[in-house]
Order: structure tokens, then C-alpha cells, then sequence
């Protein structure tokens, strides 16, 4: 759903090739039978984009803990379950790790069950934890902070890790890609601080024109990450003073070279803005599990959250160049990346891990 599962696959991915070991990226849902996984990719996108009151529904039902009971995901996922193990069998696979809720809850109930006969891992990437990431049957779970892992360990009896975020190397390096694009936004828009506003791969974004008229009218640059949403890139483009951009593959530059950036989801965007030191702040949230990743976030310190325009506003003025409260809040967020979480569930390889 969305990029952020495929862009963690496929940096874990690529630390294991460069480790010398041979690693296989699947999605979960092209396992599911006839087209099952892309129905539910093209319903979710339509319900954050167009009805995030129905998404916020189904987060309620499905995915927001509770003491009661609630709907599980196993039913769902236990369509893929032969396809997985056929597939883990004929590669030889060493140990399965999950980066999808879904794949989670596949992978535990196939090892509970003794189908799956290697080891699972389940790297979770929220800041708050919902339920679907937990079933007992997987061997070990990543966390990206403590506060989530004391979460997972409240839900489910087994090892549990603190590893942080997995981001690109370019996210935590002193990127030279930043240069140009400060001459880019430098014409575009001078002596005015660039602003990111992220809406994620979808371009998903409650009042995305009128916040960027907000931030133009306070002096600063709207850069609006529209992702693969053409239409929303096609309206912002026409608001004066605003720079809407399409998928932006030198992330690390363009963070390098912003004031701040606005995130909506608490989703990979925020996390690669915190391996680059760039201040984050969190406003009109998108329903369910982003606006309580987003409040997580800002109760960790590593983000700031603010409740209206005006509150945005003296959030970002919070953030001076030089000042205590930027040199603190990315401090804090640069200080969450900590493990490598592959190497975590690599040890599981061999490990003896019993069915």
C-alpha cells in the first residue's frame, strides 16, 4: 500500500546484497488469488484520497487495539499461504521478514500452524503500533522506538527489538544533491525558506491548496509532494507561489536544501526527514493509523504537531536556523536510528528457532 512498504523493502534489500547474501522481494498482495491484492490496493488509495471518513471507519473496526475483540486480518491472508511457503521452499529461503501488516499476520499464522519452516521477522514501520502488525506465531519484531516495541510486547509473547528506521544511505550522509536544488528554489522563490509538504506516493492531502496558500502568505516557499497524483500537481501548479512537484527520486537533496517539511501520514517521508535532520511538523493528518503516528511522533519529541494554521505557523517560526528548538527536535529524531534491522533478522538464519 502506497511506497513506503516497497522503498523499506528495498533498502533492506539492498543491505543483504551487499552483504553477500541473495535476498527476495515479493508483495504480499500479488500472492492473494484472483486480483484479491490489487482490489484492495485501488480501495484503499480510493478511500484515503477521496473518503478518508470510510478509512477511518475501517481503522476503527479492523486495526485500532482494543480489549474487545475485534476482526482479525488471518482469514484474508491465509489466501496467500500456499504461495508463500511454495515460494520460501523453492528459494531456499533462511528466514521471512514482513514490512506489511498483512504479510504479518500471513507469516504468523503459517509458523504457528508449521507451514512456514523457516524463521519470521516482522519490521514494523508505524510509530503506533495497531493490532493487524501482531500474531504469536512470528519468531522476533523490529520496532522503531522503544515506546512501540513496549506496545508489541504488551500484544504478543515473543522477542522484541528497538532497531529505528531503515532509510537509503543518502538520508544520513551530507547529500550533494542539496546544491541544486537551493539554486532551483533560490530562482524560483527568493529569500523565501522552502516548506515540503508531503502527500505521500498517493497524493493524498486534506486542504493541501489552502495550506500552501497559509505558508505563501507567511513568507515561505510551498513545495508539495504530490507523488504519482497528477491531478492534485495539475491544481497546486496553478495556485501563484507555489512549486508542486511529481515523484521526486533525489529526496535527500531536495530535504538537504528545505526549511521544514509538513507530513500528514508519519510514513517514510517523515522518517527520511529525520535521518537528514530536516524538522518535521505534523498537521491535518490523514485519518487511522497516520494522525496517531503523527501524535506519537510529536509525544516522542522528534516532530512538532500543530492543530491549526496558526499553530503551523508558529511551529515553523519555532524552527529558525541556528536556533535551540530545530538543533534539539532533529537531534532527538537523528538519534532513533540506531540498528541495522536486517542484520536483527538475519541472525534468525539458522538460528535453531523451533516450529
Amino acid at each position: 500500500m502506497g511506497a513506503g512498504h516497497d522503498t523499506v523493502a528495498g533498502e533492506l534489500a539492498r543491505r543483504e546484497r551487499a552483504a553477500g547474501h541473495e535476498p527476495h522481494v515479493v508483495d504480499v498482495l500479488r500472492l492473494l488469488p484472483c486480483g484479491l491484492g490489487g482490489g484492495l490496493r485501488h480501495s484503499y488509495r480510493a478511500s484515503v484520497r477521496h473518503f478518508p471518513w470510510a478509512y477511518a471507519g475501517l481503522y476503527r473496526a479492523f486495526l485500532r487495539g482494543s480489549g474487545s475483540r475485534r476482526p482479525s486480518g488471518v482469514p484474508l491472508a491465509r489466501l496467500a499461504g500456499d504461495r508463500l511457503t511454495e515460494l520460501a521452499d523453492r528459494l531456499g529461503a533462511d528466514v521471512v521478514v514482513s514490512v506489511f501488516h498483512l504479510a504479518a499476520q500471513l507469516t504468523g499464522h503459517l509458523r504457528a500452524g508449521g507451514e512456514l519452516r523457516v524463521p519470521s521477522a516482522v519490521f514494523v514501520l508505524d510509530f503506533a503500533v495497531h493490532r493487524q502488525w501482531l500474531h504469536p506465531g512470528n519468531d522476533r519484531y523490529l520496532c522503531l522506538t522503544e515506546q512501540a516495541a513496549a506496545e508489541v510486547r504488551r500484544g504478543v509473547p515473543v522477542p522484541v527489538r528497538t532497531t529505528g528506521p531503515v532509510v537509503a544511505p543518502g538520508f544520513l550522509t551530507e547529500e550533494p544533491g542539496a546544491g541544486p536544488w537551493r539554486e532551483l528554489l533560490g530562482r524560483r522563490a527568493p529569500g523565501r525558506p522552502p516548506v515540503l509538504l508531503s502527500a505521500g506516493a498517493w497524493g493524498a492531502a486534506a486542504g493541501a491548496a489552502v495550506t500552501a496558500r497559509l505558508l505563501t502568505g507567511a513568507g515561505y516557499l510551498p513545495v508539495v509532494l504530490c507523488g504519482r497524483n497528477e491531478r492534485l500537481r495539475d491544481r497546486l501548479s496553478r495556485i501563484p507561489g507555489v512549486l508542486a512537484l511529481g515523484w521526486v527520486a533525489g529526496m535527500p537533496g531536495l530535504m538537504g536544501a528545505s526549511y521544514a517539511l509538513v507530513d500528514n501520514a508519519a510514513g517514510q517521508t517523515a522518517v527520511q526527514a529525520l535521518a537528514r535532520g530536516l524538522p518535521v511538523v505534523g498537521y491535518r493528518p490523514l485519518p487511522g493509523h497516520g494522525a496517531e503516528g503523527v501524535r506519537r511522533m510529536a509525544d516522542l519529541g522528534v516532530s512538532a504537531l500543530a492543530a491549526d494554521g496558526p499553530g503551523l505557523l508558529t511551529a515553523l517560526g519555532r524552527l529558525a536556523a541556528g536556533g535551540p528548538g530545530r538543533a534539539e527536535q532533529t537531534a532527538r529524531g537523528r538519534g532513533l536510528f540506531t540498528e541495522d534491522a536486517m542484520a536483527c533478522a538475519a541472525e534468525l538464519a539458522g538460528s535453531g528457532v523451533p516450529l
